[in-house]
């Protein structure tokens, strides 16, 4: 096998190279660094020596720090498997990255699969399955599908998931390293939409493509869970999978629909393509439950957060300011990107409807100005008011074609974040 070795410098390159930033010696690739930006510019360069055709290295050197490594091989990931990052630097180091890898590659490989693979209770079983492997007794778990959501009261899974032949699911998965009376320190929930059609509101060709990844949020929780119990993580946490497949069929559910949630919160379907909130209202009354003093949920909620943020930010909502200071100092500390946008108690009344106490988006392209914020009042009625809530809108889960920075398919962009929240 062929291993090309990969050097930091911070001289400039050799003047027959120009404004290149990656050079080549023999075996050996070096990245110029320019002094601006630099781990943005270490993940670009390994765009260029993976778009070589190259597929094995070892990172070697000085310079290397952790957050350089991990944008290396951020850049240097790709949906098909057969490539490899060598670490450099402390053992420590070393176990910090293969726990991130493990955890990355978990995540990349949920997200980038087949809708046809990847059914909700696939989804759901292959999450616990994993949990269960790092965490073994510590870890125990339910999964509620089908007609059995209704029993329970999860009306918004059944209802976006209805329409399908295979049935949606609720994972409930704790991980107690306490003992049996230990109260819940976070509640974590995900979004896990394994196809979205738009349903009846149905999405162009263009816009469906990427939809095996409307499950980015069930991933990135997952993945960030099993990161931050292979770093020894000694609290009490509670994860929410909300699986579902938002297909057409004559059990579908319609626009114009009323759905009547587990705290009576009435909600009138508007656009089918808003489903995402509807499966985290009944994720986030079951994290409400649990008495949690924290909740995460995340989401690939909203286009409108996208256009906000852009692709290399995830942006968030909270009612609280101290939350959102301290999810922008996690994800500093592990140089990944959020973005607050705002949240009021007003945006709870942005999709009025006639016939109920809320809608669940307006019915216009998008759901008009404000998409992200009024999707996140919307979630907002669901919450505990004794809760600290983080509301997550994957922007930058997903790539649909390939850029300077990553390959196409899944980035795992915000598994750190939350891994570092559940520290705290």
């Amino acid at each position: 096998m062929h291993i090309m070795t990969v050097i930091l410098t911070t001289e400039a390159p050799a003047a027959h190279w120009g404004k290149a930033d990656v050079t080549y010696q023999g075996a050996q690739a070096v990245i110029h660094l320019s002094g601006q930006d630099e781990l943005r510019q270490v993940q670009m360069a390994a765009r260029k020596i993976r778009n070589q055709g190259i597929n094995y290295v070892q990172l070697e050197g000085g310079l290397w720090n952790v957050s350089s490594q991990w944008a290396f091989a951020q850049g240097f990931a790709t949906a098909k498997a057969g490539y490899q990052v060598d670490w450099c630097g402390s053992d420590t180091d070393k176990t910090t990255l293969n726990q991130r890898a493990i955890a990355a590659q978990f995540a990349r490989k949920l997200i980038n699969d087949t809708p046809e693979d990847l059914s909700p209770l696939a989804l759901a079983n292959q999450a616990a399955s994993w949990l269960k492997n790092i965490g073994g007794d510590h870890v125990s778990f339910n999964i509620i599908e089908g007609q059995e959501l209704l029993e329970k009261q999860w009306v918004g899974i059944h209802a976006v998931g209805r329409g399908s032949e295979r049935p949606p699911a609720l994972l409930e998965l704790d991980f107690n390293p306490l003992g049996a009376d230990a109260p819940v320190s976070v509640a974590l929930v995900g979004k896990g939409i394994t196809f979205d059609s738009g349903g009846y509101s149905l999405k162009s060709s263009e816009g469906m493509l990427a939809m095996k990844c409307d499950m980015g949020g069930a991933a990135t929780v997952t993945a960030a869970l099993g990161l931050a119990m292979k770093a020894g993580l000694n609290k009490r946490v509670k994860l929410f999978l909300c699986c579902a497949e938002n297909l057409i069929s004559g059990r579908a559910f319609k626009l114009g629909d009323i759905l009547t949630y587990k705290n009576g919160t009435t909600v009138e379907i508007v656009n089918t393509d808003a489903e995402g909130r509807l499966v985290l209202a009944d994720g986030l009354q079951a994290a409400s439950e649990t008495g949690a003093s924290l909740i995460i949920d995340a989401a690939t909620l909203t286009g409108a957060a996208v256009m906000a943020v852009g692709s290399n930010y995830n942006a968030i909502c909270s009612p609280q300011k101290a939350i959102l200071q301290l999810a922008q100092q996690r994800a500093a500390a592990v140089s990944e990107n959020v973005w607050p946008l705002p949240l009021d108690a007003w945006h709870k009344d942005m999709c009025p409807s006639a016939y109920a106490d809320t809608a669940n988006s307006r019915p216009v392209k998008g759901g008009g100005a404000g998409g992200a914020s009024n999707a996140a009042g919307f979630l907002w009625r669901f919450v505990s008011p004794q809760a600290n809530w983080l509301h997550i809108d994957l922007a930058a889960a997903f790539e649909s074609s390939a850029s300077a920075l990553w390959a196409a398919g899944a980035t795992t962009h915000g598994v750190l974040t939350i891994a570092e929240l559940l520290k705290e």
